[in-house]
């Protein structure tokens, strides 16, 4: 009834000799669990509404090792009922784990209406990544029909290999990444050269030109367009980064591929060498950019989780180890059934 009752009982051994000493399993608790499972269903529902473990920590006054292992149990649980019914479009990326070098490569459900985080491994080599690949069930990695990647060798390298049938979409997101950064070196380089002559027009502009138009502040609209039509390196910068945003609306392979190749001819002739290295690095990787017309998706679902999975590890200050960390994210993120079912409920 809701009230706090304590349960003491003497849970029957048996000594197998085929399985050494086994215990019998209870109706009111999973194995290895100081709970019942309807406290557990509770302490579930609680944490999914807190607004941190900590939060939820105080409300069901348990210390932070009981917590965890109510959401391992509840991982597992949901794990092993896990369906894939649907998935074709799956996603893969990388994030930064503990400080340093430490990284883990997720694997996303990129299915429309479905977003969802399906497994996160340790590290980000060929190995970890090829994981990702082999626990997806044979059945469903037939039918599995486009991934999208970020540039990065490891991830398109591995798909080739391992799922030589799947179309590998770059990650729009990972193309504006590196456009902006290009931007961003421009501006800071002209910048330098104003400033010894006297000139700060762009000091202190670093964001601006980083902001999509309609979403420039208002307290910043006159400035910016000024600086936008003056004739400097950074506002051509800019316009070759604002144009490519055209690219992802065309609709055919061939109409993308042409587009590209005009952009990249424009950028070729500007005497900007951090553009040019962006334009480079696109033409390398054009079959990956055009599937786009083929399968639109993006790793936006994995932008989405990272505020999550960054308030996990702020709230945890931090993981010990790689398994916390998983748990953490496929409890929050793996849009997982968590729940006890309602027959295992005495």
């Amino acid at each position: 009834m809701g009230f706090e009752t304590i349960l003491t009982a003497r849970i029957p051994r048996a000594k197998c000799l085929e399985h050494g000493v086994v215990q019998m399993k209870v109706p009111w608790a999973d194995k290895h669990s100081r709970f019942t499972l309807a406290f557990e269903v509770f302490a579930i529902k609680v944490l999914k509404a807190s607004r941190s473990i900590a939060a939820a920590r105080g409300l069901l006054k348990l210390g932070w090792g009981s917590l965890h292992a109510i959401m391992e149990r509840a991982v597992q649980r949901g794990v092993d009922r896990r369906s894939w019914e649907g998935v074709e479009l799956v996603g893969m990326d990388e994030k930064s784990f503990l400080r340093g070098q430490d990284y883990v490569s997720m694997l996303y459900d990129l299915t429309p209406g479905q977003s969802r985080v399906l497994e996160v491994m340790d590290g980000h080599d060929a190995g970890a990544v090829e994981m990702l690949w082999e626990i997806i069930p044979d059945d469903v990695f037939e039918k599995i029909k486009a991934v999208c990647l970020d540039m990065s060798g490891t991830f398109a390298s591995v798909a080739r290999t391992m799922a030589p049938h799947v179309k590998i979409v770059h990650d729009r997101f990972h193309v504006s990444k590196h456009l902006n950064e290009a931007v961003v070196k421009v501006r800071r380089n002209e910048n330098k050269d104003l400033q010894a002559k006297g000139d700060d027009r762009l000091k202190g502009m670093k964001h601006v030109f980083l902001f999509n138009p309609e979403n420039l502040p208002e307290s910043r609209a006159a400035q910016f367009e000024e600086l936008k039509n003056a004739d400097l390196k950074t506002s051509r910068a800019w316009a070759m980064k604002e144009n490519f945003r055209e690219f992802w609306k065309c609709a055919t392979w061939r109409e993308a591929k042409d587009y590209l190749a005009k952009w990249k001819r424009w950028v070729m002739r500007s005497k900007l060498p951090e553009m040019k290295k962006v334009a480079k690095m696109l033409a390398k990787h054009l079959e990956g950019l055009l599937n786009f017309t083929l399968y639109p998706i993006t790793n936006a679902v994995s932008e989405g989780f990272n505020s999550k999975i960054q308030s996990l590890k702020a709230d945890a200050r931090g993981f010990r180890n790689f398994l916390n960390y998983r748990t953490r994210i496929l409890f929050f993120c793996g849009g997982l059934d968590l729940l006890p079912s309602t027959h295992e409920i005495p």
